[in-house]
């Protein structure tokens, strides 16, 4: 190949590559608005459960109702721009993923007020309306959702205590031990993830030492702490 050639090949590539270059920019500023819009849903569905602490339950799941179909919608609009790049989901997944392990966070913790269970990963992909052969949830932005919405519980139950309700505290203990239970079975590589799951045992004892006060107190007469407690157990 002379000189010339040469040359001609080069300067095609990187054409080519600024081309890339280009639409991968475009993507990002896509999925950059669709983002800022899911923070601030985010926030407002959060503050919609702050009213927990002074509203009936069953009032606040109904108020929340319309900044979940919010994210739904906002998730569709992120699917549709990764059809635009189909196959490179990770390539662009550090973009939403924040906003998503939040939602899920939320969206947990709004199903264990109703049902006092734990929101398992196909139910948040269906509760999100995602389409695990298109666009899915990721497994360890599932994850990290999970341990944010425990980090929740313990303030949730001192408010719950404060305002009346004694067995709150057992009701939680008993979530959070079978969640902190379950979540030893993993074998957890992402840094991160390890961090937030290590925040857990904080959070489970911080809520221990809520049900043995008001235990001590004589305000509840529950049944004794669940076997193998890891907080004392440890």
């Amino acid at each position: 190949m002379d000189g010339g050639a040469a040359e001609s090949s080069k300067v095609k590539q990187f054409e080519k590559l600024r081309g890339q270059l280009s639409g991968s920019v475009s993507i990002k500023e896509r999925i950059r608005v669709v983002v800022m819009n899911m923070e601030a849903t985010n926030r407002l569905l959060y503050s919609s459960l702050l009213f927990l602490h002074h509203s009936p339950t069953s009032e606040v799941l109904e108020n929340t109702g319309v900044h979940v179909e919010t994210l739904k919608k906002q998730l569709r609009e992120i699917a549709d721009i990764h059809r635009d790049c189909s196959g490179e989901y990770y390539r662009y997944h550090g973009d939403w993923k924040n906003e998503v392990q939040m939602a899920v966070s939320l969206l947990c913790f709004l199903h264990w007020l109703d049902t006092g269970k734990l929101l398992t990963h196909p139910e948040a992909e269906k509760r999100l309306q995602l389409d695990p052969s298109e666009f899915g949830l990721d497994v360890e932005d599932y994850l990290i959702g999970v341990c944010f919405m425990s980090n929740e519980l313990p303030r949730y139950v001192v408010n719950q205590v404060t305002a009346g309700d004694y067995n709150c505290p057992g009701r939680v203990l008993e979530f959070l031990t079978d969640l902190y239970e379950v979540f030893r079975m993993l074998n957890l590589r992402n840094d991160f993830l390890r961090r937030k799951f290590d925040g857990m045992k904080y959070d489970l004892r911080r809520v221990t030492e809520v049900y043995y006060d008001v235990k001590i107190r004589g305000l509840v007469l529950n049944e004794d702490v669940p076997k193998g407690h890891p907080i004392l157990d440890s």
